[in-house]
């Protein structure tokens, strides 16, 4: 049994929790609603990072071509001051 209260991902600790107190992966995903893929997806993060690895994660990578260099940033930012 997985204990976590953050709002964030009560549903996902209780899916998993639905599943192993059901002994029935099909019927877990069944009551809550979701399919058996998601399931897996979140189980397998749990085994691989703990439960904080249920957290949404950004798949945003950082464009920086976007970027000027370190030099001209703090140049920028003392002129403002």
């Amino acid at each position: 049994m997985i204990y976590n209260t953050d709002k964030i991902i009560k549903h996902k600790v209780g899916l998993l929790n639905l599943a192993e107190a059901l002994g029935n992966v099909s019927k877990a995903c069944k009551v809550m609603g979701l399919s058996r893929d998601t399931f897996y997806r979140y189980k397998s993060a749990v085994d691989e990072g703990g439960v904080d690895a249920l957290f949404d994660q950004s798949r945003r990578k950082p464009n920086l071509k976007n970027r000027v260099d370190f030099q001209t940033e703090e140049a920028v930012r003392l002129s403002r001051n």
